[in-house]
């Protein structure tokens, strides 16, 4: 496996790849967990050259969120994903993506004006930037994201749409720990107590697909009823949307549907979703 650093080492890398051969790309931000390790499994099953690409970008921060105490730890990332066998680890600096003031982004309309795009403004053009880079650097035939930020996906999936990049998104499911919490680099920042009670997130979006809803306002009242019987939860969002078009939507009629919640414990800010079609788990 090869670690570049530079845009210019990892073009020289990808214009070695054979034109038969389809590369894929994994974006992260490092900090790795079994949720990042199976897209770089799914690009291996799928990919004859798997590209993983390790920056934290600051773009996508607002001016309070946690930057410079984002988790890293690129040794340990490193062998994790020799181990799942990727072949080039692309790990720029701030420096090599921004070696200047930045007066070009990319922002995506209407998608992300609600869910995470509403309460953390930029975000969005900020994940939309940072990814069109990679794509222009890596080149990417696919490029592999994981569910549980489905409204990154969506907002990703539009840009490629409208830009024309010749680039094929995989969404790929969410990875939970064994009591249902979702993988998420985030988690380290949980006290024990905090942890315990996270796991409400999962049970009620669970708990959702039991009871045969039919109006978003009775699934959003029932999953903050949900969420709020943990004293440490402060619930950012809870909403029930078409997808992946993010549009509102009154009544539960066949259509694909996203629960998305954003709830704070402490410090820390988790997101989870279920996707509904037809009533059930897609």
């Amino acid at each position: 496996m090869k670690i570049v650093t530079t845009v210019c080492e990892a073009r020289k890398y990808r214009a070695e790849v054979p034109s038969t051969c389809t590369v894929g790309l994994v974006p992260t931000m490092g900090y790795l967990h079994q949720g990042h390790l199976s897209l770089i499994q799914r690009a291996r099953e799928e990919c004859d050259f798997v590209v993983l690409s390790i920056f934290v970008n600051p773009t996508q921060f607002g001016e309070n969120e946690d930057f410079e105490r984002y988790p890293r730890d690129f040794e340990r990332d490193a062998q994790l994903a020799e181990d799942a066998e990727g072949d080039l680890i692309f790990h720029p600096s701030v420096e090599e993506m921004y070696p200047r003031p930045l007066l070009t982004t990319v922002q995506i309309n209407k998608i992300t004006e609600r869910l995470c795009g509403a309460s953390r403004p930029g975000h969005f053009t900020g994940v939309a930037t940072v990814v069109s880079k990679l794509f222009h650097i890596v080149t990417p035939d696919r490029a592999y994201f994981g569910l549980k930020d489905a409204q990154q996906v969506a907002v990703i999936e539009q840009m490629v749409q409208d830009l024309h990049f010749p680039v094929t998104i995989v969404p790929c499911e969410i990875v939970r720990e064994e009591d249902g919490l979702a993988m998420s680099s985030r988690n380290v920042y949980l006290n024990a107590e905090e942890r315990q009670q996270a796991t409400i997130l999962y049970q009620a979006l669970q708990a959702v697909t039991r009871k045969g809803f039919r109006s978003a306002d009775e699934i959003n009242r029932f999953v903050r009823e949900k969420i709020n019987t943990q004293p440490l939860a402060r619930i950012d969002y809870v909403e029930t949307l078409a997808y992946p078009s993010l549009e509102p939507i009154e009544q539960i009629s066949g259509e694909r549907v996203i629960v998305a919640v954003a709830v704070r414990f402490g410090n820390t800010r988790l997101i989870d979703n279920i996707i509904l079609q037809d009533r059930r788990i897609s």
